[in-house]
């Protein structure tokens, strides 16, 4: 039985039901292993520098045999003080490999969650809307050279020690 119901069409990306989600689940997947390919040795919490970008940061909210919570945002300040931006948090199934957005918050001017999937019940369209922006914003920071690794991780720590030492002088 073929579906009759009007599609609308992004260049690039199929229609907005149920498949199509799904597939944005496994991409959004694929992308997030990407940015961190050893989730399970990642610090809890974790930054990401990239020349020219803003840093990213991501924090291990809840790990689980088949599933990692993550937070991703960005750290912005203002009058009021600082706030991640885009604020997500995303749950991994890794026996499945899809990558779902479970909340999102503090877009830009607005410091309350406008998204939580155990508060309300979304319709595929609001699902895929909040999915997508993470499909963009994930290929976004892979563009800009973000990544977290263990060994990123300790090679920046090294950089930054050595930064922080003095310089020798020559003359002692």
């Amino acid at each position: 039985m073929r579906y009759s119901g009007n599609y609308r069409f992004h260049p690039g990306v199929r229609a907005r039901d149920l498949p199509a989600l799904m597939e944005l689940y496994e991409l959004n997947y694929i992308q997030l292993r990407q940015l961190v390919p050893d989730l399970n040795a990642i610090q809890d919490r974790s930054l990401s520098r990239a020349e020219g970008a803003l840093d990213l940061h991501l924090s291990v909210v809840e790990r689980c045999k088949y599933t990692t919570t993550v937070h991703l945002s960005y750290q912005f300040s203002d009058s009021e003080g600082v706030f991640p931006a885009p604020d997500i948090v995303v749950r991994m199934y890794h026996d499945a490999q899809v990558a779902e957005v479970i909340s999102r918050g503090r877009s830009r001017g607005r410091r309350d969650a406008e998204y939580d999937r155990f508060q309300h019940h979304y319709s595929i369209a609001a699902k895929w809307q909040v999915n997508r922006f993470l499909h963009k914003w994930l290929g976004y920071c892979l563009r800009q050279g973000h990544a977290f690794s263990p060994a990123r991780e300790q090679l920046v720590e090294v950089l930054q020690s050595l930064e922080d030492q003095q310089p020798l002088s020559l003359e002692s």
